[in-house]
Parts: C-alpha cells; structure tokens; sequence
C-alpha cells in the first residue's frame, strides 16, 4: 500500500508538472507560429489545461481498463463544479459574467445530456466519438467567431498568464513540449499503476477509483488555478474556465477514448454517479441564468455535497446498496 499510495503521489506532481510544462510550451509555439491570443484562449490553453485527464483516460483505454476513464471524466466535471467552484467561492464571492449561462451554459448542458443518452444507448465507440469530437470543433469555432464579432481582442484569466510566461524562442517552446509529454506520459502511468493496485486492496471498483482519486488528481491544476484567481480577486474567470473544462471532458476527452477503444458505462455509474453530474450540471445553471453571485453560502453547499458523494462511494454499507441496486 506504501509503494501503491508513493506512485500515485509521484504520478499526480507528474501530471501537473507535465501539464504546466506543456501548457507554456503549446502557448509560446502557438504565439510563434503567429496565432491570436484570443484564439490561443480558446484553443491551446483550454486544450493543453485538460491534458491531465485526456492522457489519464487514453492510457486507461489502451491498457483495457476504460471504465477508469469514464470515471475519471465523471467525477472531474463533478469535482469541477461542486469542488472547485465552492473552493473559490468560498475565498472571494463570485459573480458569474452576464450571458454565460446562454451559450457556454448551454452547450455544457446539452454536452452532459448528450452523454447521459448515449451511456443508456449501449455500447460506445469511434462512430460516436468522431461525433463528439465534430461538436467540439464546432463550439470552438462558434466561439471564436462570436468573440471576434463582439470585439474581444484577447484573453483573460489563464489564458492570459500563460501568454505571460510562455517562452519567446523555438527551442524552448519546443523543449517544453516535450518535456510535458513526457511528464504526462509517465505519470498517467505511475498513477493508473497505483490507483488499480490501491483499489484492489481496498475492495473497490475501477470506476470508484477513476471518480474519486484519479479526477481529483487530474483536476489539480484547474483547482490550482481557481485558488489562485480568487486570491488574487479574479474568482469570477474560474467558472469560465470550469465551464470550458467540463464541455472538453465530455466531447474531447470521451471522444477521443471511443476512437481508441470501445467502451459502456458500468451500472453503477448509470445509477447514481452520472445523476450526480447532471445534478450538478443542473445546480449551477440555475445559479448562472438567475444572475446571481455565488457566496460563501452557496460554496458551503457545494462543498459539503462533493464531502457526501465521495464519502458513499467509500461507504461499505451505501456501496452494498448500490450493488444490490444494480445487481453487481
């Protein structure tokens, strides 16, 4: 267990080394290939901030345990919204820009319903993912233009930091890059490794092993990073930021694991965990169309009820229950 517990440790500070490594690498050769600031917003820094989760899941994939990938994009998108959103609501209230809810909202609600209907459908693979992966080029293209039509010349918030300490030169930029990969690779590595043997000796399923401590795992630097905004009084980018997270999770990330393996949802994930998602989805769409600030209030809620989701999934008793539920 000390080994196991040691590769995750070491695989996780991989993942965002690797992560942050390749995010200033992909955003500095983007800007030398001469590439918009806006468009490096909604392209490199969205992509390259949802590395973590992309390798993890892939490499679960190739190495035929899918359902650790599934989990892993389930539980981010929940840890996004109810973790993360909390956390930084709880350092600085948040007031969510005007018309968020109307077209980035939106196309993260519709993302997770899309999901929800093709989980039920059976089994998953590339015909749907080339599907999820066209919708996603279709929201960053419909992104950028509706940016440049209302006048935005460029980034905030991440994108904006990462432009600042992107490399100015080839070489490093390149040098990053594969730096990162490599961080990303390894550590995707030693992290699965761990995570499978943690769970075997504790008598849990992969997915709870890919809700629980894979996507929190994965989800660091995004925490990280909504921390920081709130402490630096820039908490209101963080929910774009989750917002844009949670569309490529479901459309990039699951996409690209239905092109490399053929997967289906496991019945425990269709009982409760992907009604969570939803249920979160849900909760901070009505926060957002009301117009209203999240507060340390509204934080509080949403922290104590991840502390409830991630304490059933390793309650013995409540994990009995849904086994009977669903008949595993």
């Amino acid at each position: 267990m000390v080994i196991d517990s040691l590769l995750v440790l070491g695989g996780l500070a991989l993942l965002v080394l690797g992560g942050e490594l390749l995010l200033r690498g992909a955003v500095g050769l983007a800007r030398l290939l001469g590439l918009s600031p806006l468009l490096i917003g909604l392209t490199v820094v969205a992509c390259a901030t949802s590395m973590p989760e992309l390798v993890v899941t892939v490499a679960a994939g190739l190495e035929g345990r899918p359902v650790i990938g599934v989990g892993n994009v389930i539980g981010s998108n929940i840890a996004n919204i109810l973790l993360i959103v909390g956390a930084a609501a709880l350092i600085q209230v948040m007031h969510p820009p005007r018309g968020l809810a109307k077209r980035d909202g939106l196309v993260m609600t519709g993302a997770t319903l899309a999901m929800i209907v093709m989980a039920f459908a059976g089994t998953i693979s590339w015909p749907h993912g080339l599907v999820f992966l066209l919708l996603l080029a279709a929201y960053l293209v419909a992104s950028y233009l509706i940016e440049t039509r209302s006048g935005t010349t460029g980034p905030d918030g991440e994108a904006a930091e990462a432009l600042e300490a992107a490399p100015q030169t080839w070489l490093p930029a390149t040098g990053l890059i594969l730096a990162g990969s490599v961080g990303l690779i390894v550590g995707s590595e030693l992290l699965i490794d761990g995570a499978v043997s943690i769970a075997k000796s504790l008598g849990v399923s992969d997915a709870v092993i890919g809700l629980t401590l894979v996507a929190f795992g994965t989800s660091l630097p995004e925490l990280a990073t909504a921390v920081v905004a709130a402490l630096r009084r820039h908490a209101d980018v963080a929910i774009g930021n989750i917002i844009g997270s949670n569309i490529f999770n479901v459309l990039g990330i699951l996409g690209v694991l239905a092109l490399v393996t053929p997967f289906e949802f496991t019945q425990e994930l269709l009982v409760f965990d992907i009604w969570v998602m939803l249920g979160a989805t849900l909760l901070l769409m009505a926060i957002l169309a009301s117009g209203r600030a999240i507060g340390r209030g509204t934080a509080l809620v949403f922290l104590a009820i991840y502390g409830i989701f991630i304490f059933v999934q390793f309650d013995p008793g409540l994990a009995a229950v849904v086994q009977s539920t669903t008949g595993r």
